[in-house]
């Protein structure tokens, strides 16, 4: 069938691989391209799970790819929601030092955002932090205007929908789970579910099965993703007016989480969260979803039993307040201090794709490699959704030079 021959196609149907399929749908628009998605609907997992939030790229490492990309993927990701009227809101955020041992912590992410080139960063004392979130509690902050909220699920469905407005033979095939990869003749033949499908080139954009689509192309990544839940929970209607905007803490700079935060959503409400912790399956949303596979991947992996033991107290802790929702709301308290167990709902989870090394040590930068006729994008944390026209455009000029388009 002639829709089944394609000149690249691109594995995953999160904001990743449909920013980079429309870039290069942009580009060359004579190539042929299939976006393949094993849900049945596009941004199921990471891109549709997130807090909504377009970071400014005030906490990444300077000169790091996440610091290069966020930047200049939150002010394409704005002009793209102006351009097609995909609803969001620049209402920026405070981070709050709530303890004296956190300003130091405050001042790295200040000297952070200068050097990233941050608009409008300023530092705050408790008074402005009063004025601009009246209901927190802090000895000092940062004042991030910059910041916004997004429907990043909106923007997938428009890229997708773009990809395929640029040329009638581009397709978007969800519900296509990819088995197997056959090479011949220069060619790659995808098998799925739903059929065996031809392509002279691959963009590996899976997410959570990142290093398993890898693995079957014969990429040692060297690396594992290791999943970790991120649980919520939603303020009732009559606490809501209690957060104007978003609120977060200061985060550890050991790990890659930013801590239980306040955030207004673009579609209404405010959610509280999440915490960080282990998860038996890698789509795992609920407390106690579990899959074999994916926890035998997991914990057979040397890397994650070092990353245990070397935060095991982090964990453990993370791993209680998931169950209590007492130890919960103390963590919002320290923000927010009015705020009580009644004042919460049960909202939403998500699951981040966590690659970690074999010392042990989580990998925070993003991480794409090339092999034959492939792209893998083998780690794409946050701000990965707020970066994603930006690193598609990497990954569109790695695809132009190499597969020279």
């Amino acid at each position: 069938m002639k829709d089944r021959n394609f000149d690249i196609v691109i594995i995953g149907g999160g904001i990743v691989g449909l920013a980079s399929g429309y870039k290069i749908a942009l580009g060359w628009p004579g190539v042929r391209l299939a976006v393949l998605e094993k849900e049945p609907t596009l941004a199921s997992h990471q891109t549709g799970h997130n807090s909504g939030v377009i970071h400014s790229g005030l906490y990444y490492k300077p000169g790091s790819a996440k610091a290069k990309t966020c930047t200049d993927g939150r002010k394409q990701l704005v002009a793209f929601a102006k351009q097609y009227s995909i609803p969001f809101e620049i209402c920026g955020k405070i981070i709050v030092a709530t303890r004296q041992k956190e300003l130091a912590g405050l001042e790295r992410i200040f000297n952070n955002g200068i050097q990233n080139g941050i608009e409008g960063i300023e530092r705050i004392g408790p008074e402005s932090i009063k004025q601009i979130e009246p209901a927190c509690t802090g000895i000092a902050g940062l004042n991030v205007p910059c910041t916004g909220i997004i429907d990043f699920v909106a923007v997938a469905n428009k890229l997708a929908e773009l990809i395929q407005k640029q040329n009638s033979e581009n397709k978007i095939l969800t519900s296509h789970k990819v088995i197997k990869f056959e090479k011949q003749a220069g060619q790659t033949r995808v098998l799925t579910n739903q059929g065996t499908i031809k392509t002279r080139f691959i963009i590996n954009c899976a997410g959570l099965h990142s290093d398993r689509i890898a693995s079957l192309d014969g990429v040692d990544a060297k690396m594992r993703i290791v999943p970790f839940r991120g649980d919520y929970y939603d303020l009732k209607p009559e606490a809501q007016g209690n957060v104007k905007n978003l609120i977060y803490p200061v985060p550890d700079p050991q790990f890659p989480f930013l801590g239980v935060h306040f955030t207004r959503e673009i579609k209404g409400g405010v959610e509280c969260g999440p915490n960080a912790v282990f998860s038996f399956k890698r789509e795992g949303y609920g407390k106690l979803d579990f899959n074999f596979k994916d926890a035998w991947e997991s914990l057979t992996y040397p890397g994650t039993l070092k990353l245990f033991f070397k935060n095991w107290r982090y964990g453990l802790g993370e791993y209680i307040r998931a169950f209590s929702k007492t130890l919960f709301v103390k963590q919002l308290q320290r923000l927010i201090p009015s705020t009580q167990k009644t004042d919460l709902i049960p909202g939403n989870s998500g699951v981040r794709a966590q690659a970690v090394g074999p010392d042990g040590n989580p990998i925070d930068d993003f991480v794409i490699e090339t092999h034959n006729n492939a792209i893998h994008v083998l780690n794409a944390p946050s701000p990965a959704a707020t970066a994603s026209l930006a690193i598609a455009d990497h990954i569109a000029g790695i695809a132009g030079d190499r597969f020279k388009l």
